[in-house]
């Protein structure tokens, strides 16, 4: 396993989203949801497109393009066209600073 560090807590204010990139090539979207931080690959499954530029709701987040809908904490997609899950990885707070903890190797992305 390795860590990421990709943002600082104070780069992602509670109920924002904010893009970051790990290994200088791979988007990952950091969100901030009532307090709870969850990871995602940064594009979306179905056709790519960049997830920062959707929106949050309860627990899910909304893709700008289709409207696909994604559970935060599984990535499932909650509504079409989207029909695989998003990427979702393990967020490790460190200090101040935000990492994802993922398998050695390439960073797994649905698309």
């Amino acid at each position: 396993m390795r860590r990421i560090d990709l943002l600082g807590v104070d780069e992602v204010p509670l109920g924002t989203m904010k893009m970051a990139w790990a290994d200088g090539t791979d988007q990952v979207l950091i969100i901030n949801s009532n307090g709870d931080l969850a990871a995602v690959q940064g594009t979306c499954s179905h056709e790519y497109f960049e997830l920062d530029k959707g929106f949050l709701t309860a627990g899910t987040l909304t893709c700008a393009l289709h409207l696909s809908r994604f559970d935060l904490e599984s990535g499932e997609p909650l509504d079409p066209p989207a029909d695989l899950p998003l990427a979702v990885y393990d967020v490790v707070v460190e200090g101040d600073r935000i990492m994802i903890e993922v398998p050695d190797g390439s960073l797994e992305i649905n698309d």
